[in-house]
């Protein structure tokens, strides 16, 4: 019998048990996300480093921010061809990431740079008027 017909079936009984959703929380385990992405937070900025190797066209990275959300889209091409694979931990290949941002940035102050295969995006905080403290006057009520 075809050992992969077998996972196969054995994922299918897995899934009719513990319902499909269960693999979910084995994602990061099973297979590691990618690019790897470091997050630091400081009052009123973001500073995110995300890890992408063999990055030659900078044109083949698309970052979009949207809020209190950064999409990563890309392809990681560490450009190796030939010979038979020993071990293979840098993981490589197409990319989609969403990161949920701990709080809200400005659209307008975004700075992105690539440095020995690092991609570093400051961020900042978005101000707004309503976001800022207001002091509530307090009147005093007359007893009838």
């Amino acid at each position: 019998m075809d050992p992969f017909q077998q996972m196969s079936d054995w994922k299918q009984n897995m899934d009719h048990f513990f319902g499909e959703q269960f693999w979910d929380q084995f994602e990061g385990i099973i297979k590691p996300t990618i690019p790897q992405v470091n997050l630091y937070q400081t009052d009123n900025e973001l500073l995110c480093i995300v890890n992408i190797p063999g990055l030659h066209d900078l044109e083949k990275l698309d970052i979009y921010v949207d809020y209190t959300t950064m999409e990563l889209r890309g392809v990681i091409d560490i450009g190796h061809d030939g010979g038979m694979v020993i071990k293979e931990e840098i993981l490589q290949g197409v990319f989609e990431r969403t990161i949920t941002l701990p709080f809200p940035v400005r659209a307008d102050k975004i700075k992105a740079t690539y440095k020995n295969g690092l991609v570093y995006i400051q961020l900042h905080r978005l101000v707004t008027e309503s976001s800022r403290k207001n002091r509530v006057n307090v009147r005093l009520l007359e007893d009838s």
